[in-house]
């Protein structure tokens, strides 16, 4: 027995000695393959943090339709009334209309209620009608607008408006969303809320959508700023809208609201690519 166990064993430690050799020169050559790349991680130039904000004012008023919505939506109200069933004050209309009829043929009724006063579904149109022509909707193009005053609010009511201020760069001044630096202890979210109370003053109310940011730009410094602890700026986007307030109040002068379409005039080339892939307005 002790013979049998004793050639087992032998036999065991020369089948797992090729199984070693294999093991160990195998790690052996991952080593040595992502030791370097261990090495440059670790040595990698740190990116300077910063967290920047698409403060965006809703639409106030629809879009204007076009020809062919106009005919849709003409079409579409037509089946409507075609298909739909009698409101209670058209009914109440045709029912008022038979009895007016039966009260011509039968003066006696009418004399009998000429006492009483009766405000007839047709009186209540009327008096609609009245109304309606009294109101004058607000014009669709405002003075801001036609002045091209681009520090307004109150222009472009039908589209959404972004916030660009203007910030120096280096040696540049660059028109970008409002943006700071990161800060230990914060979070992205925490740096982009810290930039729009720096830049307002707390004058604006802004409803942040969310935690996670919704875009990011990358870029290197000029190599007259680069240093050996950052070569760059990584910038993280983060959606809000706006509620309440105006930059109006704050001292600040170097700012605008444009829309989607008027951010290649202020924006470089890059940095707008990167923006446009977080905007949903055409």
């Amino acid at each position: 027995m002790a013979r049998w166990r004793g050639a087992l064993w032998s036999r065991g430690q020369k089948m797992a000695a090729p199984m070693q050799r294999a093991l160990c020169g195998g790690a052996v050559r991952w080593r040595w393959a992502l030791g370097p790349r261990w090495l440059s991680a670790s040595a990698a130039p740190r990116w300077r943090l910063v967290g920047a904000l698409c403060l965006q004012r809703p639409p106030s008023i629809t879009q204007a339709l076009s020809p062919e919505q106009e005919e849709m939506a003409q079409l579409a109200q037509q089946i409507e009334v075609e298909k739909s069933n009698f409101s209670d004050h058209e009914i109440r209309r045709l029912t008022e209309e038979e009895q007016l009829q039966k009260r011509k043929d039968n003066t006696r009724d009418e004399e009998a209620d000429s006492g009483r006063a009766i405000v007839l579904a047709q009186d209540l149109e009327d008096a609609w009608e009245q109304k309606f022509q009294q109101f004058k909707a607000g014009p669709r193009i405002t003075d801001a607008d036609k002045l091209n005053d681009r520090t307004s609010l109150n222009r472009k009511l039908d589209r959404n408006l972004m916030l660009l201020v203007k910030e120096k760069v280096g040696n540049q001044e660059l028109w970008l969303l409002p943006q700071a630096e990161w800060q230990a202890g914060e979070t992205l979210r925490s740096t982009a809320e810290r930039a729009l109370a720096t830049l307002s003053g707390n004058c604006i109310q802004a409803k942040f959508l969310g935690n996670a940011p919704c875009g990011l730009y990358k870029y290197k410094f000029p190599r007259a700023f680069r240093t050996e602890e950052s070569v760059g700026a990584k910038i993280f986007f983060f959606k809000a809208l706006l509620q309440s307030g105006d930059l109006l109040q704050a001292e600040r002068r170097d700012y605008v609201w444009v829309s989607k379409g008027e951010l290649g005039d202020y924006l470089k080339p890059d940095y707008l690519t990167q923006v446009n892939r977080f905007l949903m307005d055409h």
